[in-house]
């Protein structure tokens, strides 16, 4: 069996949560991520250094809240207002959730003069949390490609039901929120005009398709990107509008942070001043995975990270070291390591099966598990030795 000798080095890539100062509006967090980054070489559990080559994730409720990013039902009310002054609106193909659009849509029944149409999508959003039990649905002689249900007829033919996670009939939820809601179930974009010709669309990835195939057809069109997404004195705004928004209390949201990339350059320059090190640094919100027992694919955010440094930038260009050793059982390790060197002189035969994704939603993902959302309490996340590969020995200091 081939062994690294005793003197190598054995451990790459890790990742920590550090834990940050509980910070409110105003806060200077460039300093206070900085200064405890440094502070933590010092401490008697785990002692933190910093390398060239390290990562610095920032979870983006972090720096939105920091920044004061936040907007109140009213102000939601007065924009919708301001792009649709009369009539009825449809609201089209929002993501069912409590803490991530139900107050979006108090905010926006609120500004809408007439009904308030929510087109919901069929047999699941578009992030997979099901609004009906699919195997039913396929049992049944409904053509999800152009059958519309309204609510009545949809309780009539397969029930009232519960989502298998929150235990919330979204249904009832939403159209419990304001009088002038109505939930109509449909998936084909162009239906929405048989009940307005106004329309906000509220899908998260799929808007810009939305959005095309409605101004196709002649009708009015924003989105949740719309709304909140120019600077503004008198309230909080993000270039994302309310796409990333989340639930802060029963007036008011947080919006996604805005100006991220700046903060990321600026905050780079900080820490290079500070310790004389070159550090990546990304902003992430949710990670780009997807469940494979609840089939919820965890991205109800616009981006995984809206902001990084130019380090982070593209997809990684790594061999495929098993397909390496496979075809060359003699000398895997010779193999290897000649087939790193050429990748570095732009020749890479073995990439073929590595996982084509962005750099930074690699990352995010990997900040997004790494902190969570609860009571852990490390809204930055470092990285160390996400460039390495087999070859590397001591990191660059």
């Amino acid at each position: 069996m081939n062994k690294l000798n005793s003197s190598n080095r054995y451990v790459t890539t890790s990742i920590y949560g550090v834990r940050m100062p509980i910070i409110t509006q105003g806060a200077d967090i460039q300093n206070i991520i900085s200064d405890t980054l440094i502070e933590a070489k010092d401490a008697s559990y785990q002692p933190l250094t910093l390398n060239n080559g390290d990562i610095i994730g920032i979870t983006e409720s972090f720096l939105a809240r920091s920044q004061g990013n936040y907007v109140s039902l009213d102000d939601i009310k007065d924009e919708v207002s301001k792009h649709f002054p009369t009539g009825d609106v449809g609201i089209a193909f929002p993501i069912l959730s409590r803490n991530r659009f139900a107050k979006v849509l108090e905010g926006l029944a609120k500004g809408i003069k007439g009904k308030a149409y929510v087109f919901l999508s069929y047999p699941s959003d578009e992030v997979g949390n099901a609004i009906m039990d699919e195997d039913e649905l396929f049992d049944s002689d409904i053509n999800p490609y152009q059958d519309i249900m309204t609510k009545e007829f949809f309780y009539n033919k397969f029930g009232e039901y519960k989502h298998p996670i929150t235990g919330c009939n979204y249904i009832k939820m939403y159209e419990d929120i304001a009088p002038n809601i109505e939930v109509i179930l449909l998936n084909n974009p162009k239906d929405i005009l048989k009940y307005t010709n106004q329309v906000i669309v509220a899908s998260i990835h799929l808007r810009h398709r939305h959005k095309k195939i409605l101004s196709k057809q002649g009708a009015s069109v924003i989105g949740l990107d719309d709304i909140c997404n120019t600077p503004s004195t008198s309230r909080g705004w993000s270039e994302y509008g309310l796409l990333g928004s989340n639930y802060s209390n029963a007036n008011m949201l947080k919006l996604f942070p805005r100006s991220s990339m700046e903060f990321c350059r600026e905050l780079q320059d900080l820490l290079k001043q500070k310790t004389g090190k070159h550090i990546e640094v990304m902003i992430y919100g949710d990670g780009g995975f997807k469940c494979p027992k609840t089939k919820i694919w965890e991205f109800a955010d616009p981006v995984v990270s809206p902001g990084y440094t130019d380090g982070l930038k593209g997809m990684p260009n790594e061999i495929k070291i098993k397909a390496v050793a496979d075809n060359n059982k003699s000398s895997p390790k010779d193999a290897i390591t000649k087939a790193i060197e050429e990748k570095n002189k732009g020749n890479n035969a073995y990439a073929l099966g590595t996982t084509p994704r962005q750099i930074t939603d690699l990352l995010g993902s990997l900040c997004d598990l790494t902190s969570g959302s609860g009571e852990k309490g490390t809204p930055v996340i470092l990285i160390k030795g996400y460039f390495d590969n087999y070859l590397s020995q001591n990191p660059i200091k």
